[in-house]
C-alpha cells in the first residue's frame, strides 16, 4: 500500500478514539454541575453524543479555565480543544482538502486510483496499523499504565475493524465523500487565520456539524461512535478527598473496552484529570508567550518614541 493509502486507513480508523463516557442520557442535565465522577463523563457523552463540541469544552474545565482559554484562542496561543482530538496537526489540512470546490471529483478519482478493488492491501494495512501502534504506546512514555493499558485495546480493536470494513467499496466511498465535502464547505474554517477571526466558541459550533457527519461516514462502516458513547458503564474504583479514579466499560468495534479514568474535584465539581493537566500546562505556556509578545511590542514602542523625540529635537549649533 502507498503510505498515503496507510495514512487514510490510520486516520480513519484513529477517530474512534474519542474516550468521553456516559449512559442513560434521559437522566443526564448536560447544564448542571456533575456532583460525582462517573456523572461528569456521562456529561461529557451527552454533549459528544449531540455533537455539542462548545457545551462538551464548557464542560471538561472549570469557567475560569474556559475563559482563560478563550482569551489564549483569540490572542493565538491555542486551539485547545481540537488539539485534544487524534490527529490534531491533520484537521485543518483535511478541512482545507474537503472545502476546495473540485474536493469531490479529485478525492473521488484518488479513491478509484488508489483504493479502490484493494481489498487485500488494505486489510494488510490495516493488519500493520495494529501491530505498529501496540508497538508505539508501548515505547511512549507521555502515556500512564493505564492509559497505555486502555489506548492498546482501542488501536488493536480498530486494526480489527478497519481489517473487515468494506473500506473499498466504491459506493460507500462516494457517499462519504459526498457528505464530508458539502459538510467542510459550511463550516468556513480551513486555515487557522479563520479560525482566528471567529474565535474558539465560534468555530466549534461550525465544526459540530463536520463532528456528526464523520461519526455518520465511520457508522456507515460499521464504526459507531454514539454506540460506545451511549452504552459505557463506569463505577467508583477509588475516592480520596479531590480525587477518584473510574472504571469504565464500553463496546467498540464489537468489542468491550475497559479502561480506569482518573478524575479531579476542581471548585466543586469533577474533571477528568488528564484534561486538567494538559490545559493546565498550555495556560502555562500561553501567558508565557503572551508575556514575551507584550514585552517585544513595549520595546517596539519606546524605541519608536526615542526616534521620534531625537528627530524633534533642534539642532545643535
Amino acid at each position: 500500500m502507498t503510505g498515503r493509502s496507510r495514512q487514510w486507513v490510520l486516520s480513519l480508523s484513529l477517530c474512534g478514539l474519542v474516550l468521553l463516557g456516559g449512559c442513560q442520557r434521559d437522566r443526564i442535565d448536560p447544564d448542571a454541575p456533575a456532583p460525582e465522577p462517573v456523572a461528569a463523563l456521562r456529561q461529557l457523552a451527552r454533549h459528544a453524543a449531540d455533537n455539542d463540541l462548545l457545551g462538551y469544552a464548557r464542560a471538561s474545565v472549570p469557567p475560569a479555565q474556559y475563559e482563560r482559554l478563550q482569551v489564549a484562542w483569540a490572542q493565538g496561543h491555542s486551539r485547545w480543544p481540537l488539539t485534544e482530538l487524534p490527529l490534531q496537526d491533520q484537521w485543518l489540512p483535511m478541512l482545507a482538502a474537503l472545502s476546495q470546490p473540485d474536493a469531490p471529483q479529485r478525492l473521488q478519482r484518488a479513491f478509484d486510483t488508489q483504493l479502490a478493488g484493494q481489498a487485500s492491501g488494505m486489510r494488510q494495512a490495516a493488519n500493520f496499523i495494529g501491530v505498529f501502534g501496540a508497538q508505539y504506546l508501548r515505547n511512549q512514555n507521555g502515556y500512564s499504565d493505564s492509559e497505555r493499558a486502555h489506548y492498546t485495546q482501542v488501536v488493536n480493536a480498530l486494526s480489527r475493524w478497519a481489517a473487515a470494513a468494506p473500506l473499498t467499496d466504491k459506493q460507500r466511498a462516494r457517499t462519504t465523500i459526498t457528505l464530508l465535502t458539502a459538510t467542510a464547505r459550511t463550516t468556513g474554517l480551513s486555515t487557522d487565520t479563520q479560525l482566528q477571526e471567529a474565535g474558539m466558541e465560534e468555530s466549534l459550533r461550525r465544526l459540530g456539524p463536520f463532528f456528526k457527519a464523520f461519526k455518520t461516514a465511520l457508522a456507515s462502516y460499521g464504526l459507531s461512535v454514539d454506540v460506545a458513547l451511549a452504552d459505557l458503564r463506569g463505577e467508583v474504583v477509588s475516592e480520596l478527598g479531590n480525587d477518584a479514579v473510574v472504571r469504565v466499560q464500553y463496546p467498540l468495534a464489537g468489542e468491550q473496552i475497559e479502561a480506569q479514568v482518573r478524575m479531579t474535584r476542581r471548585d466543586g465539581r469533577w474533571y477528568v484529570a488528564r484534561t486538567l493537566e494538559d490545559t493546565d500546562a498550555l495556560l502555562q505556556a500561553a501567558d508565557a508567550a503572551q508575556a514575551e509578545h507584550d514585552a517585544r511590542q513595549a520595546a517596539e514602542a519606546e524605541a519608536a518614541v526615542e526616534v521620534k523625540d531625537a528627530a524633534a529635537a533642534p539642532a545643535k549649533p
